[in-house]
């Protein structure tokens, strides 16, 4: 798990200037791409599209960097972009595909059998299998709130939903995970 990278304010203050914020923003690429790119990883699950998403996620930063004001964490506003990307991108997987809403779980989980670029044991891709199951908005929340280990206050930032609806979203996650476990046993 990649821990999410708390910026100075050093580093708004110099992403806020015109002078500085091409450094400024190297940096914070440099802070943010292996936990954005986790992030994003656990929604598309191939490292091809990861990468993709990943450098659009900094290119509409780059666009928008003048836009931001520090009313937000910067963390909340880059992992904010990332989700979006990735929604964007796996809706248009799905109307590509011709694949419901219905059967992206099945197609998630052929991707996760045959990736081959993530090593692991039984154990954690029957666990990825499971969290593949999940709709899109628990899998969105049980990867933010299990793997960043996010606080409720700030996924809610990120997706715009109310903290006792993602407290509800994890529980019902989890339970569906539980619920996977053993009825794989």
């Amino acid at each position: 798990m990649a821990e999410i990278p708390v910026p100075d304010e050093a580093l708004i203050q110099r992403l806020r200037d015109p002078a500085t914020v091409r450094d400024a923003f190297a940096e914070v690429i440099n802070l943010f791409s292996e936990p954005l790119y986790w992030q994003i990883r656990r929604m598309v699950q191939s490292h091809d599209d990861t990468n993709d998403i990943l450098q659009n996620t900094f290119l509409k930063a780059w666009g928008s960097v003048e836009n931001f004001r520090g009313d937000a964490k910067l963390s909340t506003w880059l992992y904010k972009i990332a989700v979006n990307e990735s929604i964007t991108f796996l809706a248009r997987e799905r109307k590509r595909a011709g694949i419901s809403l219905d059967d992206q779980e099945a197609a998630i989980i052929n991707t996760i059998e045959a990736d081959k670029d993530i090593d692991g044991d039984l154990l954690s891709l029957r666990l990825r299998k499971a969290v593949a199951s999940l709709p899109e908005k628990q899998r969105l929340v049980f990867n933010m709130k299990y793997y960043d280990d996010m606080k409720y206050e700030d996924i809610s930032e990120i997706l715009g939903t109310s903290v006792g609806a993602l407290k509800a979203s994890y529980h019902l996650a989890v339970k569906k995970i539980e619920q996977f476990f053993s009825d794989d046993d």
